[in-house]
């Protein structure tokens, strides 16, 4: 039972200490992700060799919480909770621009390709060629269960 305990333990540090580093890559990245997408100056579709993407704006309400408060201040002033409701409504209704992007069928990155990206992130060269390959062992048997086309937000307006 004992060894049970310190295994599983081990295990949490093991956990946790890698996902310091890993969660700081990952922040990087979701940082960089929407930087690079705005710079892509594409209107409408792009087909190319290796890749494609296109940009579609779509409606969308949002959340704004706060529906118990509303529903009581329309309860106790109806006229004035109508408008206020009119004034959320209004707010609610965002149109976004979203980037969707993908691999054409039949194509690759190459490893040339992602490691410029891992040089972005602040990895030397040998560190790059060392991280390479179990970085796409796991990524293809995670796109092997998304198996979707990928999406960024580009803008969101009223």
């Amino acid at each position: 039972m004992v060894e049970k305990i310190e295994r599983q333990i081990i295990g949490l540090i093991a956990a946790d200490r890698l996902d310091i580093p890993v969660s700081s890559m990952s922040g990087k990245l979701k940082r960089m992700k929407p930087k690079l997408a705005q710079e892509i100056e594409v209107d409408g579709d792009f087909e190319g060799e290796r890749v494609y993407a296109r940009v579609d704006e779509e409606d969308k309400m949002k959340a704004r919480g706060m529906k118990e408060g509303i529903s009581k201040f329309e309860e106790q002033f109806p006229r004035h909770g109508k408008i206020l409701r009119g004034y959320i409504e209004e707010q609610r209704t965002l149109r976004e621009t979203h980037m969707y992007f993908g691999v054409n069928t039949g194509c690759r990155l190459t490893s040339d390709d992602y490691m410029g990206v891992m040089s972005d992130l602040g990895f030397t060269e040998a560190q790059s060629k060392a991280l390479y390959q179990p970085l796409m062992d796991a990524s293809r048997v995670l796109s092997r269960k998304r198996d979707e086309e990928r999406r960024i937000l580009l803008d969101t307006r009223i």
